[in-house]
């Protein structure tokens, strides 16, 4: 976004990709059984331009980004790099972290565009797992529906850590209508809060 603002021409790909399957873990501990159960390897990219988009495409716009920190402990969320590889500590209490916490991480978000939460149309919420889409969905009071594009992406692909929220974009793209704004969440260790509000382009 920052070097398309700077040159308006410029075409840049963004692609994270993720082999969470290199640092299986081969212990009886809790945190390792989580990690190795959960995460998954994924591939996802973006092209991101200032440039007018072609007919017959649908990109999605971009406007805002906010970062919030949760409160949380070390221990809640966190990667440590060990012998074998890196190792997940991922506490039984992040989902309730972030149910009490997403409401306030995403308001300065909404407060930037203008926005209420019930104008917003699209939720594209990276699926951590289970549990943390329900938190998100009670927390913020979602209707089931708004979670599917999350819930399906979980189901077929699995957390891909990073990756996973070109995927859920991709099938929010698809129903979204031009002009409907879109919210874009993911959560990282710290406890952190990244989003992002976005838009289907006419």
């Amino acid at each position: 976004d920052t070097i398309c603002k700077a040159s308006p021409d410029a075409v840049v790909l963004v692609m994270s990709m993720e082999l969470c399957t290199l640092h299986l873990q081969w212990h009886a501990e809790l945190d390792d059984l989580l990690a190795g159960s959960v995460f998954a390897d994924g591939l996802g990219a973006a092209i991101v331009s200032a440039r007018t988009p072609e007919p017959g495409r649908t990109p999605l716009r971009i406007g805002q980004f906010v970062t919030a920190t949760a409160p949380a402990e070390d221990t809640d969320m966190a990667w440590t790099i060990g012998d074998t590889g890196f190792r997940m500590r991922l506490s039984l209490y992040v989902p309730q972290i972030i149910e009490s916490e997403i409401a306030g991480a995403i308001a300065p978000l909404l407060s930037s565009g203008g926005l209420t939460q019930d104008e917003i149309k699209h939720w594209a919420v990276h699926p951590g797992g289970r549990a943390i889409l329900d938190k998100v969905q009670s927390g913020l009071g979602l209707e089931p529906e708004a979670l599917v594009p999350s819930r399906e992406t979980l189901r077929n692909y699995g957390n891909m850590s990073s990756a996973t929220i070109f995927f859920v974009l991709q099938q929010v793209l698809a129903s979204a209508q031009p002009e409907e704004p879109i919210v874009a969440m993911a959560f990282g260790p710290g406890l952190t809060v990244e989003s992002a509000l976005l838009s289907r382009a006419g």
